[in-house]
C-alpha cells in the first residue's frame, strides 16, 4: 500500500472539500493517506503532524498555494519526498497543477507515467562568537533587512572567502532559481530558468546605484557579517522564518546538500507561467 500525505491550506473550504473526496478516492485504490492534523480535523479524518507525514509518505499532495508548498519543502529537507503540488488559488509559480488536474495527475503518478523536476534549496546558517546559532533550509531565498525605522546598514560581503563589497544598503538577498521570481524579482534581480545551477546575490535599495545582483554559481558559499551596531536587523527565511541578527553576526548561505522534488504535468510550460503572472505581451 502506498503512503501518501496530504498537506492543505486548511483554512480554504475548498481545500477541505477536495480533501473529504480524495481521501476515499485514495483508499479506493490501495493507497494509505496521511492528512495533516488540522485539515484532519476540519472534515472528520484521522490527522497527522507533519513530521509524521514526511517520515511516512512516498508521496505529498500539497493543496494551497506557494506559500504552502514552500512550508512542506522545507519540512521535507533531506528526505527526498517527491511534491505534487495542486493550485487553489491565483496561479503560482511552484504549485502549478490546476485543480481540475489533479486526479489525472494521480492516475500518471499510479502508472508510473510522470517526472520528476529537482529545484535547488540553501542552507543559510548564522555564527554569532564562532558558534552556529541557527541553521535552516530554503527553497526560495535567504534575506537580511533592516526594521521598519532603522538606517542603513552595512554588510561585508564575501564569495568563497574573496572580499565582494560592503554594501550599504536596506538589506541583501540570496535566492535560488526558484526563488529568483520572487523577493529577488521585486529587487530588481533577474529572473533565472528554475532548475538552472545558480543563486543570485540582490542588494536591496542600495546607497550606491551601481551595486547590481550578481548571478553566482550554485557551489558558491557566501558570508554576509552585519557591521552596524544597535541596528534592528533580521534574517527571513522563504518570508515564512525570522531570526534576529546582532552585531557582527555571520550569515553563511550554501548550496544545500538535497533538493526539493516537485511532480511536472504534461501541461506545463515554465514560459507561459512567467507569461501569465509578469503579464507579457499585454498591453
Amino acid at each position: 500500500m502506498r503512503a501518501i500525505g496530504i498537506i492543505a491550506k486548511y483554512d480554504k473550504v475548498e481545500a477541505q472539500r477536495v480533501v473529504a473526496d480524495l481521501v476515499p478516492w485514495l483508499k479506493d485504490r490501495d493507497m494509505e493517506p496521511f492528512v495533516d492534523m488540522d485539515t484532519a480535523v476540519s472534515i472528520g479524518e484521522t490527522g497527522y503532524y507533519r513530521e509524521d507525514i514526511v517520515a511516512r509518505a512516498e508521496l505529498i499532495i500539497v493543496l494551497g498555494g506557494d506559500g504552502t508548498l514552500l512550508s512542506v519543502a522545507r519540512a521535507i529537507g533531506s528526505r527526498g519526498v517527491p511534491i505534487l503540488g495542486v493550485n487553489l488559488g491565483s496561479l503560482g509559480y511552484l504549485t502549478e497543477v490546476p485543480l481540475e488536474d489533479l486526479y489525472p495527475a494521480l492516475k500518471r503518478y499510479l502508472a508510473g507515467e510522470y517526472e520528476v523536476e529537482e529545484r535547488a534549496m540553501l542552507t543559510a546558517s548564522v555564527f554569532r562568537h564562532n558558534e552556529k546559532v541557527l541553521e535552516h533550509t530554503v527553497l526560495n531565498d535567504a534575506v537580511i533587512t533592516k526594521g521598519v525605522i532603522a538606517r542603513i546598514i552595512d554588510l561585508d560581503t564575501y564569495v568563497n572567502r574573496h572580499y565582494v563589497s560592503t554594501f550599504k544598503s536596506d538589506g541583501l538577498l540570496v535566492a535560488t532559481p526558484t526563488g529568483s521570481t520572487a523577493y529577488s524579482l521585486s529587487a530588481g534581480g533577474p529572473i533565472l530558468y528554475p532548475t538552472l545551477g545558480a543563486m543570485i546575490l540582490t542588494p536591496i535599495c542600495p546607497h550606491t546605484l551601481t551595486n547590481r545582483p550578481i548571478v553566482l554559481p550554485l557551489d558558491s558559499t557566501v558570508e554576509v557579517i552585519l557591521k552596524t551596531e544597535d541596528a534592528d536587523v533580521s534574517l527571513t527565511l522563504d518570508g515564512q522564518v525570522g531570526f534576529n541578527l546582532k552585531y557582527r553576526d555571520v550569515v553563511e548561505i550554501r548550496c544545500a546538500p538535497h533538493a526539493t522534488k516537485l511532480i511536472t504535468t504534461p501541461k506545463r510550460d515554465y514560459f507561459n507561467i512567467l507569461r501569465a503572472k509578469l503579464k507579457w505581451g499585454e498591453r
